[in-house]
């Protein structure tokens, strides 16, 4: 039996060296050679593995022992695939469900269809798929250790790391993405702060390990091959600590990542608290992702007029937000409550009835309170009533924080929101700029209080346009619509269980 298994593995040999030597892999020529010259007895059942389509020696198409080829996305040239997000994509727009004609959108599209096509021909090395034929982990450690341990620069599958301004549609797109993949496959999408929170909740179960990163970074491996996470943003020391080191384990275990965000990469955490930290993470982003900047003159979320009645500014705007209030939980009366978010943590909720919540602003934002709070209020209600948001500046900044990190994880669970404002949407961060927009030094006394409250956060400044953008969709008509759509249906569930 041995003598027969190597026998088919030198005739393998042949055909990958031919191959190798056309293609000029150097990867495939190393493989070919230790399958020639290994003493080490060999498993039949590996031979499948050595030459699976799509091999993560080679980039482009993969050649099989019958001398077989599968086309891929090359150049930016569209892959003969009749599958996937720009597909999809293509489908919708001759419906009329998408707005055709976003070149920016469409060259995204293709990035993401190419590797679309890439991790599909590589699904089974990468076990995307739990399938039996599968090698064990040990099979797999003792191939990479007799091949590759003599290659350290083996290839991988680079994700993809999405950038743009606000409303260029990357939220959209990774959506198109992620649906089209095959639903058996290992793949997690959520939102980068339900990410590490959920990442601080293991450590903290890890806590008495002495590299709990490994486990944890061990444990979501197992979980999701591919890992798509959408608004990446920094502004937690805690989180940029820690990144480098999470997804230096993450990506020796073969996760692609594949993620959205305002910031180009060099951009991320800049101006944080030890950020010098943090660069060797941005390098390794950079190096495992291939990056794509969406260019864009369209906020798709602005082309909705704003629709009145749940966006209330002006004298008298707290009293008609109150009674709004009454309308939506139909007059029932609203009773404080109790939300349990993760870590034994507990938040108040002043008021609440057929599931809206009402809050002053300085109960939400002006508390010690963060991303685990706010997820855990909206797991329980979907409409917050928000009374007394200001105008932000110098002084209020971390409220500013607060607030952009709550409309965040609103607009992410498709929350409704009411609130009475200082000022319109577009208003309320006037006086948050970044450096490069930041005043420029006058003498005048009167100049200098005019810019006292101006707050210069680069992080704010950016950040400030999603927020305006997302605030801007959910008093749209259309949102609204959505939402109470989605309203009745919870209501039917309720009534019929």
């Amino acid at each position: 039996m041995r003598r027969c298994a190597r026998s088919v593995l030198q005739r393998a040999a042949i055909v990958t060296t031919t191959a190798a030597r056309r293609r000029g892999c150097r990867n495939c020529m190393l493989v070919s050679s230790a399958i020639t010259h290994t003493e080490t007895p060999i498993q039949s059942n590996i031979l499948p593995f050595l030459f699976l389509h799509g091999s993560p020696f080679c980039s482009g198409s993969a050649t099989f022992l019958d001398g077989q080829s599968s086309e891929l996305f090359v150049d930016g040239q569209q892959s003969t695939t009749k599958s996937g997000p720009l597909v999809e994509y293509e489908r919708r727009v001759g419906s009329g469900e998408l707005m055709a004609g976003d070149r920016n959108q469409e060259r995204a599209l293709k990035a993401l269809q190419a590797l679309y096509d890439e991790l599909t021909e590589n699904a089974s090395v990468m076990e995307l798929e739990d399938a039996g034929s599968h090698p064990t982990e040990r099979q797999r450690n003792w191939f990479w250790t007799s091949f590759l341990s003599k290659n350290k620069s083996t290839s991988f599958i680079r994700g993809l790391y999405l950038y743009g301004g606000v409303g260029t549609g990357k939220t959209m797109l990774m959506d198109l993405f992620y649906d089209e993949l095959p639903k058996s496959w290992k793949k997690r999408r959520t939102h980068f702060h339900d990410f590490m929170l959920n990442v601080h909740s293991r450590l903290q179960k890890q806590r008495n390990l002495s590299d709990p990163l490994r486990i944890v970074a061990e444990d979501l491996s197992k979980e999701a091959v591919l890992l798509c996470l959408d608004e990446f943003m920094v502004t937690d020391v805690a989180d940029a600590l820690i990144l480098n080191r999470l997804f230096g384990h993450l990506f020796q275990r073969g996760i692609v990542l594949v993620t959205t965000s305002n910031r180009a990469p060099d951009k991320l955490y800049e101006g944080g608290l030890q950020r010098d930290l943090f660069l060797p993470f941005i390098a390794l982003l950079k190096d495992r992702c291939i990056i794509h900047e969406i260019g864009s003159s369209v906020d798709y979320r602005k082309l909705s007029s704003n629709e009145g009645g749940f966006y209330f500014c002006g004298e008298g705007a707290g009293d008609l937000l109150k009674e709004k209030f009454r309308v939506i939980t139909d007059g029932n009366l609203a009773k404080p409550a109790v939300v349990e978010v993760v870590m034994g943590r507990k938040l108040q909720v002043p008021f609440s009835a057929n599931g809206c919540a009402f809050f002053q602003f300085h109960e939400l934002c002006e508390m010690p309170l963060g991303a685990a709070d706010y997820i855990g209020l909206f797991k329980k209600f979907h409409t917050l009533a928000l009374e007394g948001i200001p105008s932000f500046g110098s002084h209020n900044r971390v409220a500013a924080y607060r607030f952009v990190t709550l409309i965040d994880v609103m607009y992410e669970n498709r929350a409704r929101l009411l609130c009475s404002a200082e000022d319109e949407p577009t208003g309320l961060f006037k006086r948050c700029v970044t450096i490069a927009d930041a005043p420029k030094a006058r003498s005048s006394r009167a100049s200098k209080s005019e810019d006292a409250d101006v707050c210069v956060d680069n992080e704010l400044g950016f950040a400030k346009e999603r927020t305006i953008s997302r605030l801007t969709e959910m008093i749209s008509r259309p949102y609204l619509e959505e939402h109470a759509t989605k309203i009745a249906h919870w209501s039917q569930q309720y009534q019929h269980s």
